[in-house]
Protein backbone atom coordinates (compact mmCIF):
# COMPACT_ATOMS: atom_id res chain seq x y z
CA UNK A 1 0.00 0.00 0.00
CA UNK A 2 1.31 3.56 -0.93
CA UNK A 3 0.37 6.85 1.09
CA UNK A 4 2.64 9.75 -0.72
CA UNK A 5 6.26 8.74 -2.03
CA UNK A 6 7.07 5.99 -0.51
CA UNK A 7 5.36 2.37 1.34
CA UNK A 8 3.44 2.09 4.21
CA UNK A 9 5.25 -0.24 5.98
CA UNK A 10 5.43 -2.61 9.50
CA UNK A 11 7.48 -3.23 11.56
CA UNK A 12 7.38 -7.22 11.78
CA UNK A 13 8.65 -9.38 8.96
CA UNK A 14 8.32 -13.24 8.25
CA UNK A 15 12.00 -14.85 9.62
CA UNK A 16 13.93 -16.21 7.70
CA UNK A 17 15.04 -19.79 7.57
CA UNK A 18 11.75 -20.30 9.94
CA UNK A 19 11.40 -23.50 12.26
CA UNK A 20 8.78 -23.62 14.02
CA UNK A 21 9.91 -26.78 15.94
CA UNK A 22 13.32 -25.76 16.79
CA UNK A 23 11.67 -22.23 18.30
CA UNK A 24 8.98 -24.49 20.13
CA UNK A 25 11.64 -26.69 21.67
CA UNK A 26 13.35 -22.84 22.82
CA UNK A 27 10.43 -22.19 24.02
CA UNK A 28 9.46 -25.10 25.93
CA UNK A 29 12.99 -25.46 27.74
CA UNK A 30 12.89 -21.00 28.19
CA UNK A 31 9.08 -21.73 29.55
CA UNK A 32 9.84 -24.74 32.00
CA UNK A 33 12.83 -24.81 33.34
CA UNK A 34 14.04 -23.26 36.40
CA UNK A 35 13.37 -19.26 36.23
CA UNK A 36 11.55 -18.30 33.06
CA UNK A 37 14.15 -17.23 30.40
CA UNK A 38 11.98 -14.04 29.16
CA UNK A 39 14.75 -12.83 26.88
CA UNK A 40 14.63 -16.06 24.96
CA UNK A 41 10.69 -15.69 24.99
CA UNK A 42 11.06 -11.71 23.64
CA UNK A 43 13.53 -12.71 20.91
CA UNK A 44 11.31 -15.97 19.49
CA UNK A 45 7.92 -14.36 19.56
CA UNK A 46 8.80 -10.44 18.31
CA UNK A 47 11.31 -11.91 15.61
CA UNK A 48 8.09 -13.57 14.01
CA UNK A 49 5.55 -13.02 12.43
CA UNK A 50 2.09 -13.61 13.33
CA UNK A 51 1.64 -16.36 10.92
CA UNK A 52 4.74 -18.53 11.79
CA UNK A 53 4.18 -17.97 15.92
CA UNK A 54 0.88 -19.75 15.03
CA UNK A 55 2.44 -22.39 13.63
CA UNK A 56 4.93 -22.37 16.54
CA UNK A 57 1.91 -22.71 18.67
CA UNK A 58 0.85 -26.18 16.75
CA UNK A 59 4.36 -27.11 17.04
CA UNK A 60 4.45 -26.04 21.13
CA UNK A 61 0.93 -28.11 21.42
CA UNK A 62 2.70 -31.59 19.45
CA UNK A 63 5.44 -31.58 21.46
CA UNK A 64 4.29 -30.45 24.78
CA UNK A 65 0.58 -31.46 24.68
CA UNK A 66 0.49 -27.96 26.41
CA UNK A 67 -1.22 -25.03 25.21
CA UNK A 68 1.81 -22.14 24.78
CA UNK A 69 -1.35 -19.61 25.57
CA UNK A 70 -1.58 -20.91 29.03
CA UNK A 71 2.16 -21.13 29.34
CA UNK A 72 2.81 -17.98 28.72
CA UNK A 73 0.13 -16.55 31.23
CA UNK A 74 1.48 -18.75 34.14
CA UNK A 75 4.94 -17.72 33.57
CA UNK A 76 4.93 -14.23 32.84
CA UNK A 77 2.99 -11.59 34.60
CA UNK A 78 1.69 -7.94 34.03
CA UNK A 79 1.92 -5.86 31.13
CA UNK A 80 5.05 -7.71 29.58
CA UNK A 81 2.73 -10.63 30.07
CA UNK A 82 -0.38 -9.16 28.05
CA UNK A 83 2.49 -8.34 25.34
CA UNK A 84 3.81 -11.71 24.80
CA UNK A 85 -0.27 -13.12 24.91
CA UNK A 86 -1.22 -10.48 22.71
CA UNK A 87 1.63 -11.01 19.98
CA UNK A 88 -0.07 -15.09 19.83
CA UNK A 89 -3.56 -13.79 18.27
CA UNK A 90 -4.45 -14.21 14.97
CA UNK A 91 -5.31 -10.26 13.96
CA UNK A 92 -8.88 -10.82 13.94
CA UNK A 93 -8.88 -12.86 17.63
CA UNK A 94 -7.01 -10.38 18.69
CA UNK A 95 -9.21 -7.26 17.87
CA UNK A 96 -12.13 -9.17 19.75
CA UNK A 97 -10.46 -9.96 22.53
CA UNK A 98 -9.96 -5.91 22.90
CA UNK A 99 -13.13 -5.35 22.42
CA UNK A 100 -14.63 -7.88 24.72
CA UNK A 101 -12.35 -6.83 27.65
CA UNK A 102 -12.66 -3.28 26.77
CA UNK A 103 -16.86 -3.95 27.00
CA UNK A 104 -16.76 -6.65 29.74
CA UNK A 105 -13.60 -5.17 31.93
CA UNK A 106 -13.73 -3.61 34.89
CA UNK A 107 -14.33 -0.03 33.69
CA UNK A 108 -15.78 0.44 30.21
CA UNK A 109 -12.66 1.50 27.85
CA UNK A 110 -14.40 4.27 24.93
CA UNK A 111 -11.29 4.40 23.54
CA UNK A 112 -10.57 0.84 22.61
CA UNK A 113 -13.89 0.67 20.63
CA UNK A 114 -13.27 3.74 18.91
CA UNK A 115 -9.30 2.87 18.18
CA UNK A 116 -10.56 -0.26 16.47
CA UNK A 117 -13.74 0.15 15.13
CA UNK A 118 -12.90 3.66 13.51
CA UNK A 119 -9.96 2.60 11.49
CA UNK A 120 -10.56 -1.16 10.08
CA UNK A 121 -11.91 -2.41 6.76
CA UNK A 122 -14.92 -4.11 5.70
CA UNK A 123 -12.80 -7.20 5.58
CA UNK A 124 -10.93 -6.82 8.74
CA UNK A 125 -14.45 -5.98 10.33
CA UNK A 126 -15.99 -9.05 8.80
CA UNK A 127 -13.30 -11.32 10.94
CA UNK A 128 -13.41 -9.43 13.80
CA UNK A 129 -17.25 -10.52 14.11
CA UNK A 130 -16.48 -14.04 13.21
CA UNK A 131 -13.71 -14.24 15.82
CA UNK A 132 -15.80 -12.65 18.66
CA UNK A 133 -18.68 -15.28 17.88
CA UNK A 134 -16.52 -17.93 18.31
CA UNK A 135 -14.15 -16.54 21.10
CA UNK A 136 -17.30 -15.50 23.62
CA UNK A 137 -20.00 -17.23 22.02
CA UNK A 138 -21.57 -13.20 22.00
CA UNK A 139 -23.00 -11.19 18.90
CA UNK A 140 -20.39 -8.51 18.79
CA UNK A 141 -22.83 -5.81 17.73
CA UNK A 142 -25.68 -7.05 20.05
CA UNK A 143 -23.00 -6.24 22.92
CA UNK A 144 -22.23 -3.38 21.30
CA UNK A 145 -25.85 -2.23 21.86
CA UNK A 146 -26.30 -3.20 25.80
CA UNK A 147 -23.08 -1.51 26.43
CA UNK A 148 -22.98 1.46 24.68
CA UNK A 149 -25.82 4.59 24.34
CA UNK A 150 -26.89 7.43 21.82
CA UNK A 151 -25.56 8.46 19.04
CA UNK A 152 -22.40 6.90 20.16
CA UNK A 153 -24.03 3.47 20.05
CA UNK A 154 -25.61 4.51 16.54
CA UNK A 155 -22.11 4.92 14.99
CA UNK A 156 -20.38 1.92 16.51
CA UNK A 157 -23.60 -0.42 15.27
CA UNK A 158 -23.43 1.26 11.91
CA UNK A 159 -19.48 0.61 11.66
CA UNK A 160 -19.96 -2.84 13.11
CA UNK A 161 -21.82 -3.79 10.17
CA UNK A 162 -18.91 -3.61 7.60
CA UNK A 163 -20.65 -2.13 4.69
CA UNK A 164 -18.42 1.20 3.95
CA UNK A 165 -18.52 1.64 -0.18
CA UNK A 166 -15.46 0.49 -1.28
CA UNK A 167 -13.14 2.86 -3.94
CA UNK A 168 -16.33 4.29 -5.09
CA UNK A 169 -16.14 8.22 -5.71
CA UNK A 170 -18.22 10.80 -7.41
CA UNK A 171 -18.31 14.62 -7.49
CA UNK A 172 -20.97 15.67 -8.10
CA UNK A 173 -22.23 13.74 -4.39
CA UNK A 174 -19.32 15.41 -2.53
CA UNK A 175 -20.89 18.69 -2.93
CA UNK A 176 -24.56 17.25 -1.52
CA UNK A 177 -23.10 15.07 1.22
CA UNK A 178 -20.94 18.24 2.29
CA UNK A 179 -23.93 20.54 2.36
CA UNK A 180 -25.16 17.64 4.61
CA UNK A 181 -22.55 17.62 7.07
CA UNK A 182 -22.43 21.57 6.99
CA UNK A 183 -26.07 21.50 8.10
CA UNK A 184 -25.75 19.17 10.86
CA UNK A 185 -22.79 21.23 12.21
CA UNK A 186 -25.28 24.33 12.30
CA UNK A 187 -28.70 22.37 13.79
CA UNK A 188 -27.44 19.75 15.44
CA UNK A 189 -30.59 17.89 15.81
CA UNK A 190 -30.85 13.81 16.67
CA UNK A 191 -31.81 13.71 12.79
CA UNK A 192 -29.14 15.82 11.62
CA UNK A 193 -26.26 13.65 13.80
CA UNK A 194 -27.33 10.84 12.29
CA UNK A 195 -27.40 11.71 8.42
CA UNK A 196 -23.62 12.63 9.83
CA UNK A 197 -22.41 9.36 10.84
CA UNK A 198 -24.14 7.47 7.55
CA UNK A 199 -22.24 9.56 5.41
CA UNK A 200 -18.81 8.92 7.97
CA UNK A 201 -19.86 5.58 8.07
CA UNK A 202 -20.42 4.61 4.74
CA UNK A 203 -19.15 6.33 1.97
CA UNK A 204 -15.75 4.98 0.70
CA UNK A 205 -12.99 6.78 2.10
CA UNK A 206 -11.77 8.21 -1.78
CA UNK A 207 -15.98 9.72 -1.46
CA UNK A 208 -14.90 11.10 2.20
CA UNK A 209 -11.68 13.01 0.82
CA UNK A 210 -13.71 15.23 -1.83
CA UNK A 211 -16.41 15.48 0.72
CA UNK A 212 -14.04 17.19 3.48
CA UNK A 213 -12.61 19.25 0.45
CA UNK A 214 -15.77 20.69 -0.47
CA UNK A 215 -17.03 21.08 3.43
CA UNK A 216 -13.80 23.20 3.57
CA UNK A 217 -14.74 25.36 0.53
CA UNK A 218 -18.30 25.64 2.06
CA UNK A 219 -17.97 26.41 5.26
CA UNK A 220 -14.39 28.03 5.64
CA UNK A 221 -13.89 25.49 7.96
CA UNK A 222 -12.01 22.11 8.37
CA UNK A 223 -13.98 19.16 9.27
CA UNK A 224 -12.53 17.96 12.22
CA UNK A 225 -12.56 21.76 13.99
CA UNK A 226 -16.60 22.17 13.20
CA UNK A 227 -17.14 18.68 14.73
CA UNK A 228 -14.86 19.60 17.65
CA UNK A 229 -17.00 22.43 17.78
CA UNK A 230 -20.32 21.17 17.10
CA UNK A 231 -20.22 18.31 19.35
CA UNK A 232 -18.83 16.38 22.31
CA UNK A 233 -18.00 13.31 24.21
CA UNK A 234 -17.82 9.82 22.56
CA UNK A 235 -19.71 10.49 19.50
CA UNK A 236 -17.50 13.71 19.07
CA UNK A 237 -14.29 11.70 19.75
CA UNK A 238 -15.00 8.39 17.63
CA UNK A 239 -16.77 10.57 14.56
CA UNK A 240 -13.10 12.75 14.28
CA UNK A 241 -11.14 9.18 14.73
CA UNK A 242 -13.05 8.44 11.41
CA UNK A 243 -12.18 11.66 9.87
CA UNK A 244 -8.67 11.34 11.25
CA UNK A 245 -8.30 7.47 9.94
CA UNK A 246 -9.83 8.40 6.47
CA UNK A 247 -6.81 11.19 5.99
CA UNK A 248 -3.83 8.72 7.18
CA UNK A 249 -4.76 5.89 9.77
CA UNK A 250 -0.65 5.98 10.40
CA UNK A 251 -0.93 9.47 11.69
CA UNK A 252 -4.25 8.41 13.44
CA UNK A 253 -2.08 6.19 15.15
CA UNK A 254 0.52 8.26 16.06
CA UNK A 255 -1.65 10.57 18.07
CA UNK A 256 -3.25 8.01 19.86
CA UNK A 257 0.15 7.31 21.04
CA UNK A 258 1.53 10.15 21.69
CA UNK A 259 -2.03 10.75 23.68
CA UNK A 260 -1.93 7.20 25.47
CA UNK A 261 1.87 8.05 26.68
CA UNK A 262 2.08 11.60 27.85
CA UNK A 263 -1.81 13.07 28.35
CA UNK A 264 -2.55 9.41 30.20
CA UNK A 265 0.51 8.99 31.64
CA UNK A 266 1.44 5.74 29.69
CA UNK A 267 -1.82 4.17 29.25
CA UNK A 268 -0.22 0.49 28.99
CA UNK A 269 -3.11 -0.95 27.19
CA UNK A 270 -3.64 1.60 24.74
CA UNK A 271 0.21 1.48 23.91
CA UNK A 272 0.46 -2.27 23.70
CA UNK A 273 -2.85 -2.86 21.45
CA UNK A 274 -1.61 -0.35 18.80
CA UNK A 275 1.62 -1.39 18.73
CA UNK A 276 0.54 -5.09 18.52
CA UNK A 277 -2.66 -4.57 16.04
CA UNK A 278 -0.31 -2.32 13.56
CA UNK A 279 2.83 -3.96 13.99
CA UNK A 280 2.60 -5.83 10.39
CA UNK A 281 0.65 -3.20 8.54
CA UNK A 282 2.44 0.44 9.43
CA UNK A 283 3.62 0.22 12.72
CA UNK A 284 6.91 1.69 10.55
CA UNK A 285 5.04 4.75 9.13
CA UNK A 286 3.51 5.25 12.31
CA UNK A 287 6.85 5.67 14.09
CA UNK A 288 7.58 8.12 11.14
CA UNK A 289 4.87 9.89 11.82
CA UNK A 290 5.00 10.37 15.39
CA UNK A 291 8.81 11.67 14.89
CA UNK A 292 7.59 14.37 12.33
CA UNK A 293 4.75 15.21 14.39
CA UNK A 294 5.90 15.30 18.04
CA UNK A 295 9.80 15.52 17.87
CA UNK A 296 10.98 12.57 19.35
CA UNK A 297 10.89 9.39 18.81
CA UNK A 298 8.48 6.43 19.41
CA UNK A 299 11.37 4.54 20.29
CA UNK A 300 12.84 7.44 22.72
CA UNK A 301 9.54 7.75 24.77
CA UNK A 302 8.75 4.12 25.24
CA UNK A 303 12.22 4.27 27.02
CA UNK A 304 11.57 6.77 28.96
CA UNK A 305 8.30 5.53 30.27
CA UNK A 306 8.30 1.80 30.34
CA UNK A 307 11.50 -0.79 31.98
CA UNK A 308 12.36 -4.24 32.31
CA UNK A 309 11.41 -6.92 30.06
CA UNK A 310 8.15 -4.83 29.22
CA UNK A 311 10.32 -2.32 27.60
CA UNK A 312 12.66 -4.64 26.07
CA UNK A 313 9.54 -6.24 24.37
CA UNK A 314 7.71 -3.19 23.20
CA UNK A 315 10.71 -2.01 21.74
CA UNK A 316 11.30 -5.39 19.84
CA UNK A 317 8.18 -4.78 18.07
CA UNK A 318 9.20 -1.38 17.22
CA UNK A 319 11.97 -3.23 15.27
CA UNK A 320 15.48 -3.09 16.26
CA UNK A 321 17.17 0.13 17.69
CA UNK A 322 16.56 2.47 14.83
CA UNK A 323 16.32 5.04 17.28
CA UNK A 324 15.66 7.68 14.00
CA UNK A 325 12.17 6.83 14.49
Amino acid sequence: MYCGDYQIQGTVFPAPNFNPVMDAQMLGGALQGIGCEKDMVIDILTQRCNAQRLMIAEAYRDMYGRDLIMDLKENLSHHFKDVMVGLMYPPASYDAHELWHAMKGAEMEENCLIDILASRSNGEIFQMKEAYLMQYNNDLQQDIYSETSGHFRDTLMNLTQGTREEGYADPAMAAQDAMVLWEACQQKTGEHKNMMQMILCNKSYQQLWMVFQEFQNISGQDIVDAINECYDGYFQELLIAIVLCVRDKPSYFAYRLYNAIHEYGFHNKTVIRILIARSEIDLMTIRRRYKERYGKSLFHDIKHFASGHYETALLAICAGDAEDY
